[in-house]
């Protein structure tokens, strides 16, 4: 039996990655709203337009779409899209009890996708850089939950 603890070298692992990624998602909001506040602008909800201490002179086209607010709400819904499997199939993966040298360059390298997919779509990088990140992601989920079903299977 696998052990949960931070002291298994294998489920540390895969904790720090979990947390690497959840952190970089959870930034993704702080950084809405600072790009929201820059631009005075992108807001998504009517009630945003009242006049309030942090909008003080509330203007319609406040609701209007701002490029650099919507990158990052896109990239932040990337984040949501993705990152629920990896937090399943690292976890599920662990429970494996691959070798830690493989759990290391699979869970870590699934986080540094993420983080270079990130700055790739910050940065306005073409298409076929973004999709090639994501794809290096996508394979290393698909080997760990391949690797898992099998292990489940007792193959």
């Amino acid at each position: 039996m696998v052990d949960l603890s931070l002291h298994n070298p294998l489920f540390a692992t895969y904790v720090i990655a979990a947390t690497l990624v959840i952190l970089k998602a959870v930034s993704m909001s702080w950084l809405t709203v600072l790009r929201m506040m820059q631009a005075n602008g992108g807001f998504r909800a009517p009630e945003d337009l009242k006049k309030t201490p942090l909008n003080p002179t509330p203007n319609p086209k406040q609701l209007e779409p701002v490029e650099s607010v919507e990158r990052i709400r896109r990239i932040h819904m990337n984040d949501l899209e993705n990152l629920p499997f990896f937090l399943v199939a690292g976890f599920l993966f662990v429970l494996t009890e691959p070798s830690l040298v493989l759990a290391q360059w699979l869970l870590y390298g699934y986080v540094v996708s993420r983080f270079l997919h990130f700055a790739a779509y910050i940065s306005a990088q073409t298409h076929e850089m973004r999709a090639t990140l994501w794809t290096v992601g996508s394979l290393i989920l698909i080997f760990m939950t391949g690797r898992t079903l099998l292990a489940a299977l007792g193959l």
